[in-house]
């Protein structure tokens, strides 16, 4: 079988990803230390997360948890922001410019 008749089975997807330069730095200077490349650990992380590990998934949990936590904590300063414009508003004695109340 010649390699142009050859139907490779396995298609691969392409991911893009941002890190931060210190996260992009560090790790791609910890995996030169391990010969290892990003492709090769991506790869690998992904399949553990596939096949359902535990420690994977427990990883995973946490992010989901501080990612609700952060989303929380931002939709309550909003919140927040959103109550006080409602009043500054309904103040019969702002008229709304740059002046304050009287």
């Amino acid at each position: 079988m010649s390699g142009s008749s050859y139907i490779d089975f396995e298609t691969r997807k392409s991911v893009h990803i941002n890190l931060t330069r210190e996260t992009h730095a560090a790790l791609r200077t910890y995996l030169f230390g391990q010969h290892l490349s990003m492709q090769e650990v991506f790869e690998e992380l992904a399949q553990r997360i596939v096949e359902e590990q535990p420690y994977m998934l427990d990883v995973l949990s946490d992010l989901a948890l501080r990612k609700r936590q952060k989303a929380t904590k931002k939709m309550s300063t909003t919140d927040a922001e959103s109550i006080f414009k409602v009043i500054e508003d309904s103040n019969p004695l702002y008229s709304g410019g740059d002046k304050e109340p009287e």
